[in-house]
């Protein structure tokens, strides 16, 4: 037996329960189609941050220069497999051209294009949702540790500004205030109109209700195959066979395949994150702090503090890094000394472009809509994802900040 049905989400973290609540909140028939539990991949282990900062591609002129020794040095916050290098190559090479001045430019006016509203759209579909609770208004730091890092922070932070983004440089005094549980830092860049989640599990959760609410039926299988014919897309896997009129593909670090299936080359790879997380009563900050030289997150959430971050290219199949992990532990013990033993760690995957922009767009198949390859900024732009999503299928003019997302870019 073939299921018919209008529209096929296939992927049920953020992104997808995203694209999946709007659409359905629009009148169509939707079915999700994922084997794991709703967002229980990089939407349950990330920083929580709703990161309209976030506007500097991974890639810069900054990252290139120092590029051989990020890749080698086992400490630093990016790091590549050994193993992987060969398979690798052609993804680094894109990115090496996508890390050159006027690239980067390019790529960090599309990315700001896409997080100016990030906030203020996070608001209004948890206040839709009933978990506008979860949502937290306090801002976001990046904190410097050395007098040089916080000078070098000006320059980057006109750039920010200069692509909208609103963020105060606070002097080392300024910073203690702010947040009284950090060592003593050398100054530090206060983003005062970001959000962040105290518990993206809950949001999740509260997303995924919503989805069924409105009749959404999330069917727990793998597709293995997506093929486009004359009426409509046939996708098969581990469950039920399907054929939809439209298909959407939000699969994250998984999507890869089936967008070549559709007749599309993406070049997307798999960054692996990792968080831990020491169980606590009260919160030792009241924001997310990102020691921007040790690259992760320090995120107060509901009755813990997570430890998030740290890129490491490696793909889908290998275990989790006890070194990576090691690292993470070690630069919370440098900020808090009397952490103990962590209580939990977890490894997830992030869909990775060489130019940090998302794919979102109707490819070689106009009946198939890339939403996906949002790297680090997954949790931010879930809900103009859905947006965008939900114009294609109705055929609306869609959003002129789609164009550099298209996935024929390539």
């Amino acid at each position: 037996m073939v299921e018919r049905v209008e529209i096929a989400v296939i992927g049920a973290g953020i992104i997808g329960l995203g694209c999946a609540f709007r659409l359905a909140q629009a009148g169509h028939e939707v079915i999700l189609v994922d084997p794991q539990d709703a967002g229980s991949g990089a939407s349950y282990g990330n920083a929580g941050t709703i990161a309209d900062y976030a506007v500097m591609p991974v890639g810069s002129p900054a990252v290139l220069r120092d590029l051989p020794r990020l890749l080698f040095d086992r400490s630093s916050p990016l790091a590549i497999r050994h193993a992987a290098i060969v398979s690798l190559a052609p993804w680094l090479l894109r990115f090496v051209r996508q890390s050159l001045p006027a690239a980067t430019v390019r790529n960090a006016a599309a990315i700001a294009q896409l997080v100016m509203d990030a906030a203020a759209m996070w608001q209004d579909l948890a206040t839709e949702i009933g978990a506008a609770d979860i949502l937290q208004n306090r801002g976001a730091l990046y904190v410097y540790d050395s007098p040089n890092a916080f000078r070098a922070a000006t320059q980057d932070m006109i750039q920010r500004r200069a692509l909208g983004v609103s963020v105060d440089l606070v002097a080392a005094h300024e910073l203690a205030s702010l947040e009284p549980g950090l060592p003593d830092m050398h100054g530090g860049a206060f983003f005062p109109k970001a959000v962040f989640l105290s518990d993206p599990s809950a949001m999740v959760r509260e997303l995924a209700r919503a989805v069924t609410a409105l009749g959404v039926v999330h069917q727990r299988s793998s597709i293995a195959r997506l093929e486009p014919r004359s009426d409509g897309i046939r996708l098969t896997g581990t469950g039920p066979a399907l054929h939809a009129s439209r298909v959407v593909i939000a699969a994250g670090a998984h999507s890869k395949n089936l967008a070549r299936m559709a007749g599309d080359t993406v070049p997307l790879e798999t960054e692996r994150g990792y968080h831990l997380e020491w169980d606590m009563s009260a919160p030792r900050l009241s924001r997310p702090c990102c020691p921007t030289a040790r690259g992760f997150y320090l995120c107060p959430m509901a009755g813990r503090l997570r430890v998030a971050g740290t890129v490491e290219l490696g793909g889908l199949t290998a275990p989790p890094s006890p070194h990576r992990i090691k690292l993470l532990e070690q630069g919370a013990r440098a900020i808090f000394p009397d952490l103990g033993a962590p209580d939990r760690s977890w490894m997830g995957f992030r869909p990775s472009i060489p130019d940090s922009v998302p794919v979102i767009g109707t490819g070689r198949d106009s009946r198939v809509i890339h939403a996906y390859g949002h790297g680090h900024i997954g949790l931010t732009l879930a809900p103009i994802t859905a947006q965008m999503v939900t114009t294609l299928v109705q055929g609306a003019p869609p959003d002129a900040r789609i164009a550099p997302c298209r996935p024929d870019r390539f």
